[in-house]
């Protein structure tokens, strides 16, 4: 099964939790920068909440998305909204992608808000997430 995981993070929250779902499920995660190249059974997705809406960076790398991929799971942080599965789920189903029901979302650090989140208990849980997806 070829899985690949691909994240946006300006902060580093979002990039915490790639960095554990990618060495969870044995490979390398990688920015958005990067794009997907080989066919791809499971692509995770990492984004965040800024301004409310998903980052463009994002939207233009799901914009390259064809029928090389044939799922995509999403997770994300965010401070407020409660995640970004909404807007990815439209996105990516658009691209005639299928789109997990399963997402991972936690609390992300910002200015005052959540400090020290995502911790230890939010890296567990998300490598407990991407176990889930894989088996």
């Amino acid at each position: 099964m070829k899985i690949e995981v691909r994240y946006y993070s300006k902060t580093g929250n979002t990039k915490k939790l790639a960095e554990a779902i990618a060495k969870e499920v044995g490979v390398k995660a990688k920015t958005v920068n990067e794009p997907i190249t080989e066919e791809t059974d499971i692509l995770f997705i990492g984004s965040a909440v800024y301004a409310a809406g998903v980052d463009n960076e994002v939207k233009n790398f799901i914009s390259t998305l064809d029928g090389k991929v044939k799922q995509v799971i999403a997770f994300s942080t965010a401070a407020l909204l409660p995640s970004t599965y909404a807007q990815i789920k439209k996105l990516i189903s658009a691209r005639g992608i299928k789109i997990s029901e399963k997402e991972f979302h936690c609390r992300g650090e910002f200015k005052f808000m959540h400090v020290g989140r995502p911790n230890i208990d939010d890296i567990n849980k998300a490598k407990e997430f991407a176990r889930s997806c894989i088996l």
